[in-house]
């Protein structure tokens, strides 16, 4: 069996009947390698995927170093071909990012970053202040913080959460307790929002979350409270969100994913005081990578239940 590995991701299997070989995920696989029967997928850029999913009529599986497989599933493999993804190798980053965001929003990081390029002493910042400060989001002590989107992800970042003071609610697809956490579903949010501080959204890209957080439920958030997004821009209605900025009827937004991306030039979240924007960058450290692709590379030889399978029709993760 011919398995093509992105040279970004070290690896090497000694198992039997294996040829891993490299390539480079920047260019199309070239026509000697059309004949792998298996792909690993890290830093391919969608057109690529596309042209992969074309050539390599005799792939059986595909495995995604990405906790979304949204990409994979648009790229038109055939309905043969199992795909798994990458599902547990972010949780750490992607979770540290989070909690980044979540402290630079309390601690008025951006606010702070701007006076710092215009040499300016932030006053307003320093000194003595009150606590908690009256009518802006500052602490995590006491605050109450929604995590849309409770999987492993997001029970990663939770007990993190709640070491600096906050009660924590998770949102997924089933009602539960997960890890001392209460989940709810999307059905509790309109009652849940107005007494939110944090929202932290965690969706992966399906056509169940496009647009999740909708305009009527970004009127439900009080004026403090603050949306930070480390899943998919998709799952935002972007316009609502930026008008909701805009009129200052939201404390601010903390994006590291967008709808478009790179983020245009020309998009008002660039100005916007209240807006942090982080370039896509809370993953791109699959931690374990090697170890997940030689379990389901020795799954799928021996015809086990692979790890991560995705099937292509899914719902939003818990």
């Amino acid at each position: 069996m011919k398995l093509l590995v992105p040279d970004l991701v070290p690896f090497a299997t000694e198992l039997p009947g294996v040829d891993v070989v490299a390539y480079d995920p920047t260019r199309p696989i070239p026509d000697e390698h059309a004949d792998a029967r298996g792909l690993v997928v890290w830093g391919m850029p969608n057109e690529l995927l596309g042209d992969a999913a074309v050539r390599l009529r005799e792939l059986e599986w595909v495995q995604l170093l990405s906790a979304g497989s949204d990409a994979a599933l648009a790229a038109g493999f055939g309905a043969s071909v199992a795909i798994t993804s990458g599902r547990s190798l972010h949780d750490a980053p992607v979770a540290e990012h989070a909690l980044a965001l979540v402290l630079a929003a309390a601690r008025r990081v951006h606010t702070l970053v701007r006076a710092q390029i215009g040499h300016r002493w932030a006053d307003e910042l320093g000194g003595i202040q009150p606590e908690p400060s009256p009518g802006v989001f500052s602490t995590l002590r006491g605050a109450n913080v929604v995590v849309w989107g409770f999987g492993s992800i997001g029970s990663t970042l939770a007990p993190h959460l709640r070491a600096l003071g906050a009660r924590v609610t998770g949102v997924g697809t089933r009602a539960r307790t997960e890890s001392g956490f209460e989940v709810v579903t999307p059905e509790a949010l309109p009652a849940l929002l107005p007494s939110t501080d944090v929202l932290v959204m965690i969706l992966p890209s399906t056509p169940a979350t496009d647009a999740a957080l909708s305009a009527e439920l970004l009127a439900t958030l009080p004026h403090h409270a603050w949306v930070v997004n480390v899943g998919r821009g998709t799952t935002v209605d972007e316009a609502a969100l930026i008008e909701a900025l805009s009129d200052d009827r939201l404390g601010g937004a903390a994006l590291d994913v967008t709808v478009q991306e790179p983020l245009p030039a020309s998009s008002p979240l660039w100005d916007l005081p209240n807006a942090i924007i982080t370039p896509h960058s809370a993953g791109g450290r699959p931690l374990g990578a090697a170890s997940l692709i030689q379990e389901n590379l020795a799954a799928h030889l021996d015809g086990s239940p692979l790890r991560n399978l995705v099937t292509p029709i899914r719902k939003a993760t818990t």
